[in-house]
């Protein structure tokens, strides 16, 4: 393969269950820029079969919009030379259904939630996750086992040189329900051990025989700590020796890249991570589908102050094949409250159910996407409280304490989501990405996620995040430099004071002085919203809250630090206290919604005086 220095082109696709996508980087001068994009439906199904057809049309479309030579037949030309060819393709994928796993620990609360974490950081759908505890008979565990037919089992248990009993009988149930592969018959099933290596020879035993093992490191080698790295990488190693060898045509594939296939979900936390690192950020981003939706986060830890990775998957929250099930989790009430018009609850009902019957269809009409959009709100502020309850601390540590510190150190268990903590939040998926003004997609992002304090906004332009989070292990300056300045649409910033009020009083005071020397001071009363256009440039800010109320620096202490605008600009949110309360009476509900859509310029343009 080309040397990084050397790169001058990078082809990139990503395989999803529909669409193949692919994106042509090039070096320009000394910066790295996306170039072209192009995209055909993934072949992975009948009648093709081959899920190499459709990443090569994909790379026809770029080569015709290009206007240079990539492929010599089936074959992408490689390394570059002259004006044809790239130096290095690379891919990740999600067809076929992704990678579908299983994960089994001794304690549900403790090993077993370690294990998942590890899966779902490393890009799987986790179909079940079964524990010693988990109140199910061994024949219940056994048949589930059988009936889910997982793509490969985690298993771990017990912290290093503890007891094995519980752990040996975890793997004696796998072995008693010698579950098979979905996807070919021809290869053994993969399970990777990471638990307890006092019981390795114990799970070899077992487990040897009638399934591709793998022993790893332990997942929680003492109870104060995890150590997930070690079965992520084999979970992905796994994923490309196994599931992705036998799905239809990605032997090929695989001989076709230069660097080994990520899964979509595990190269998209992949990024996040190398940018929150690179920029010394915490980040959370959401990728908002028609079936699932995706979030991730990367935020310290209570205790160490280290950056802490998470993802979580929302299998029944998405906007188009599981719309209904955001009305059943959600309640009709909770979707309605963010409709800015009267409507009736059995059409807004009706509505909904036309939109899983025609899960593929667009709004058309200005009510259809406001309903839509009021959907999105609800589905992403579901999957958000999910993932909160997910990022936890380590359960089951024991922690000395004094008299001193007994108020301000954090439960084990607690959430590591800090919104007054939060740097930058990355939305993506149809709903946001498309969204017909930009203003919409901050503000179901402010209204789903409710930030705090001073939170970046932005959005995810065409859905790159996932070719270049495995760029960023081949060449990561390429990765970084198209993520900033080409995959990432910087919306602006929210400004979001946190604290309770009376209408009408006082909230915060606002003073922002831009690059060329112009001010803007004003103060604003609780409950209002405003949006402040600005350019993405550095603007000085003095955020001045009322007593008790906090902008991030405590509860009435200003602030003073540098903001940036972007293509809608800074959003005041002085609508206080998480969650705020929408008014019960639903003509003064209407009203206030209204109030704020104008307000933020959400649907149409502020009129100039």
């Amino acid at each position: 393969m080309v040397k990084s220095a050397e790169i001058r082109s990078i082809l990139a696709t990503d395989c999803g269950s529909t669409t193949t996508k692919a994106i042509l980087i090039e070096k320009q001068g000394e910066e790295y820029r996306l170039v072209v994009r192009g995209e055909a439906p993934t072949t992975v199904e009948a009648p093709f079969e081959d899920v190499t057809r459709g990443v090569l049309n994909a790379v026809k479309e770029v080569e015709e919009l290009r206007g240079r030579k990539i492929l010599n037949g089936d074959t992408i030309m490689r390394p570059q030379k002259g004006d044809e060819g790239v130096d290095i393709y690379i891919s990740t994928s999600s067809a076929g259904g992704g990678l579908q796993m299983m994960v089994a620990g001794v304690v549900k609360a403790m090993s077993a939630e370690s294990a998942e974490r590890a899966a779902l950081g490393a890009g799987a759908i986790v179909m079940d996750v079964m524990a010693s505890n988990d109140g199910r008979l061994p024949y219940q565990k056994i048949s589930r086992i059988r009936h889910l037919r997982p793509d490969m089992i985690l298993l771990s248990g017990g912290i290093d040189g503890g007891t094995i009993t519980h752990v040996v009988e975890m793997a004696e149930l796998i072995k008693v329900a010698n579950p098979q592969p979905r996807l070919g018959m021809s290869y053994k099933l993969p399970v990777i051990y990471a638990g307890n290596k006092k019981a390795v020879g114990e799970i070899e035993n077992n487990l040897k025989e009638q399934t591709d093992l793998s022993v790893v490191d332990n997942i929680r080698p003492v109870l104060e700590r995890e150590n997930l790295g070690p079965a992520r990488d084999k979970i992905h190693d796994l994923f490309m020796e196994h599931v992705m060898a036998q799905a239809p045509g990605y032997k090929k594939l695989m001989a076709m890249t230069d660097a080994p296939i990520m899964p979509t979900p595990g190269a998209v936390g992949h990024i996040m991570q190398v940018i929150a690192k690179q920029e010394n950020i915490t980040v959370l981003g959401v990728d908002i589908g028609g079936a699932t939706t995706d979030v991730f986060s990367v935020f310290r830890d209570l205790e160490s102050r280290e950056p802490v990775f998470n993802r979580t998957v929302s299998a029944n929250l998405g906007m188009s094949y599981s719309v209904s099930n955001v009305l059943a989790e959600a309640g009709l009430p909770n979707i309605l409250r963010w409709v800015p018009f009267e409507i009736d609850e059995t059409e807004l009902r009706n509505r909904i159910g036309n939109k899983m019957i025609r899960p593929t269809t667009i709004p058309q009409a200005l009510e259809e996407l406001k309903i839509e959009q009021a959907i999105a709100r609800e589905a992403l502020r579901l999957s958000f409280i999910q993932h909160k309850s997910f990022a936890v601390g380590l359960k089951g540590v024991q922690k000395e304490r004094t008299i001193s510190d007994a108020f301000e150190q954090s439960e084990s268990g607690s959430t590591l989501v800090n919104m007054m903590d939060l740097d930058l939040m990355v939305g993506s998926g149809g709903v946001l990405s498309h969204a017909p003004r930009r203003h919409q997609a901050a503000k179901m992002m402010i209204d789903a996620f409710l930030p705090e304090g001073i939170t970046q906004l932005a959005v995810d332009s065409i859905f790159m995040m996932p070719q270049l989070g495995v760029l960023a292990d081949v060449h990561q300056k390429a990765a970084t430099e198209v993520f900033d300045k080409d995959c990432l649409i910087r919306l602006g910033t929210c400004i979001a004071p946190v604290g309770s009020s009376k209408a009408g009083r006082e909230y915060v005071t606002v003073k922002l002085t831009m690059p060329d020397g112009k001010t803007f001071s004003k103060s604003y009363k609780y409950g209002e919203m405003e949006l402040i256009a600005a350019h993405y440039e550095p603007i000085k800010a003095e955020i001045t809250p009322a007593r008790g109320i906090d902008a991030g620096a405590g509860p009435g202490h200003p602030i003073n630090t540098t903001i940036y605008g972007g293509v809608v600009g800074i959003f005041i949110d002085a609508r206080g206290r998480r969650p705020f309360n929408l008014p019960d009476n639903p003509a003064e509900r209407v009203k206030k919604l209204q109030e704020w859509s104008a307000a933020v310029a959400e649907f149409e343009p502020v009129k100039a005086d």
